[in-house]
């Protein structure tokens, strides 16, 4: 989506938020707005609650929206115009958008009471306790990190199957005692509410509506956290996995920052990109993979933990890492040997960036014992041992250790 250029001198756009209870819910200030306007852009929907005795040119959005929203402001430009939208227009709405083109101070939003206030104001929830997941135009997978027992989940979904979706994906999770409650048309004069549980659900809902989650795990489901160190068994993976416990330690020195990207290079089964962007939905991480039946692995791995946005890039490193978006933090979990890696990394990383790399070969602790010495950080070797049968007793297995160099950038 193409960036507007300025308007200086033109009437600021006015964006009017409008609930299913249409021209007779809105405030006087809104009414004011779209009374005075020459331009209404809207869905078919949102035109058809302006009474017609407002002599206003209705212009319904083209499709795909997004590609022609600048368009169609710049061809309106200098007229009065006003944009409906559903509700809060900040509220995954298109308010952010055309504050995000136009600049704020650009934009007037007279937001009407959203979806998500009124499904809490029904239900009896406090909206900030509530977490709301927006499935508008996304995958569905993105549900997962927030299915944890007892939270309580506002989703937010493009038509009538979503519900069913919904509860098939908690079902399959384990969690198919949860309760789901189907809230349509808020507001308005047809506003209906259907409850059950995920397991028993089937049908679709209305066509607007929002799905309200109070999940529930059934007994034996073992809750997946967003805190780094899932079970390595949740992974798919041909061995090539960076087990839990030193999972943790090296993404605690990664340390995964909201809005910030990750560089997993030699990623294996994508376990350190799949934690990093499980930590908050705004982390964004690529991993590098030279085996392609191991890229198409993470791949799935990345679905089926809830990050489906994460990137896979399969190739050998360094070559592919020329024109990735610039890292904040890399990890090296293989290649480590590979000539010129870890300095297109170091070259990569900004001031204050995060690497770590991890080695179990002594060719490997060789490199990292080369950068350490040269630009210092934190060298660490981890020793696990796990209990296993040993004919009628149990004994200690040792695991192969890892060296892990970790180290800020200066």
């Amino acid at each position: 989506m193409r960036p507007l250029p300025r308007l200086d001198g033109h009437p600021p756009v006015v964006v009017v938020g409008i609930g299913a209870d249409g021209w007779a819910g809105l405030a006087p200030a809104s009414c004011a707005e779209i009374e005075r306007a020459e331009v209404a852009v809207g869905s078919a929907r949102q035109l058809a609650l302006v009474p017609a005795s407002v002599p206003v040119e209705r212009v319904p959005w083209p499709s795909p929206m997004l590609e022609a929203l600048a368009g169609l402001v710049e061809r309106h430009a200098g007229r009065a115009l006003v944009v409906l939208a559903s509700g809060d227009p900040m509220l995954s709405g298109v308010g952010t958008t055309l504050t995000r083109l136009l600049g704020a101070d650009r934009v007037r939003v007279l937001p009407a009471p959203s979806s998500v206030s009124l499904a809490c104001a029904r239900l009896g929830w406090a909206v900030e306790e509530t977490q709301v997941v927006s499935l508008v135009g996304r995958a569905l997978e993105l549900l997962h990190p927030h299915v944890q027992p007892g939270r309580r989940l506002l989703v937010l979904g493009s038509d009538g199957d979503t519900p069913a979706q919904v509860a098939a994906l908690l079902t399959a999770r384990g969690y198919g005692q949860s309760r789901v409650t189907v809230l349509g048309g808020l507001g308005g004069p047809d506003e209906s509410t259907h409850s059950g549980t995920a397991a028993a659900w089937d049908g679709p809902g209305p066509a607007l509506a929002i799905t309200a989650l109070e999940c529930r795990a059934d007994p034996g489901t073992v809750p997946l956290p967003t805190t780094p160190g899932l079970p390595d068994e949740v992974y798919e993976s041909d061995g090539q996995l960076t087990r839990s416990e030193v999972r943790v330690v090296a993404l605690a020195r990664l340390a995964p920052i909201p809005g910030q990207v990750l560089w997993d290079v030699g990623a294996g089964s994508g376990s350190i990109g799949v934690e990093w962007m499980r930590a908050h939905p705004t982390c964004r991480a690529v991993a590098i993979e030279a085996s392609a039946e191991r890229a198409g692995r993470i791949g799935r791995n990345a679905a089926s933990l809830g990050v489906p946005a994460l990137r896979v890039v399969q190739g050998r490193a360094p070559e592919v890492l020329f024109g990735l978006p610039d890292p904040d933090a890399v990890f090296i979990g293989g290649g480590l040997t590979t000539p010129g890696l870890f300095e297109a990394c170091w070259v990569a990383l900004p001031a204050g960036g995060r690497l770590v790399a991890n080695a179990v070969t002594v060719e490997s602790e060789a490199v990292l014992a080369g950068w350490f010495a040269r630009v210092g950080g934190d060298l660490v070797r981890i020793g696990l041992q796990r209990a296993e049968p040993v004919g009628r007793f149990t004994g200690w297995k040792p695991a192969m250790p890892v060296t892990i160099w970790s180290v800020i950038k200066p």
